[in-house]
């Protein structure tokens, strides 16, 4: 299928996902925003598919949501539009898949929502990150104060979101809001790589451990220790988990199933 703002690669068991407004910065407007969530939900029932790798073209990620469109929006347009970006995200960070954003530019507003909402981040050095909904009135749409608060916590985010201040890829990185920082014509090298490698890994322990780490975040740790539990001793009626300990004592490289 063909899409007048995404651009979708295959390689083996990743999926590249482009957005490409380069003219507006990749700014997600509504059509955007349902391309995303259509290639979201098609990319999940692939089970050829283990990563995805989220970028955009020209010199921005996604530099917020579409201003022009939202202008004129209605409070219930408005909270339509919002109930989009939120459903979007949700399914990212619900999927079995680790979403990988490659981040090469400007990551402003929606696009720092939709950074936040991804497992792993490699930035480049030209990176551009923030909230600056403040800037134009309003407030974040898409979980900005929720899930920033949850990355760098109450204070730090607060100074953020009431300034509209954006960071640099080496001050996320000091907030641990990027994983790595990357020169700009390494970074979809890196982001490959890593794609690949999570790739060559069980995508059952995969799934499990993503979900294990987004759910235990959220609630006591008893609770998210005997979640682990449940999640480990599972583990034992896979395929992958006895042909991953019979590679080590084999002393080989495992064939995982996925199963």
């Amino acid at each position: 299928m063909t899409y007048e703002n995404l651009i979708i690669e295959r390689d083996g068991g990743v999926a590249v996902v482009r957005i490409n407004r380069p003219s507006a910065l990749n700014a997600l407007n509504l059509d955007t925003i349902k391309e995303l969530t259509e290639v979201v939900r098609e990319m999940e029932e692939d089970t050829n598919l283990k990563v995805v790798v989220l970028t955009g073209e020209g010199k921005a990620f996604i530099a917020g949501a579409d201003i022009k469109q939202m202008a004129g929006f209605t409070p219930l347009e408005a909270r339509r539009f919002a109930g989009m970006g939120h459903h979007l995200l949700d399914m990212v960070e619900a999927s079995r898949m680790p979403y990988i954003a490659a981040v090469n530019g400007f990551a402003l507003g929606g696009g720092c929502e939709v950074m936040m909402a991804c497992d792993i981040v490699l930035a480049s050095t030209k990176a551009k990150i923030g909230q600056p909904e403040i800037n134009l009135g309003i407030s974040p749409g898409f979980g900005g104060t929720q899930r920033l608060t949850r990355h760098v916590g109450r204070f730090k985010a607060k100074e953020l979101l009431l300034t509209g201040d954006s960071i640099t890829a080496d001050e996320a990185l000091e907030l641990g809001l990027v994983n790595r920082v990357v020169e700009p014509d390494l970074l979809m090298d890196e982001a490959m790589e890593l794609a690949r490698k999570i790739a060559s890994k069980s995508a059952v322990q995969t799934a499990f451990i993503k979900d294990l780490v987004n759910r235990g975040a959220d609630i006591d740790l008893s609770t998210a220790n005997a979640l682990e539990i449940s999640y480990f001793s599972s583990s034992f009626s896979t395929h992958d988990q006895k042909e991953g300990m019979r590679a080590f004592m084999e002393k080989r490289k495992p064939e995982f199933k996925d199963e």
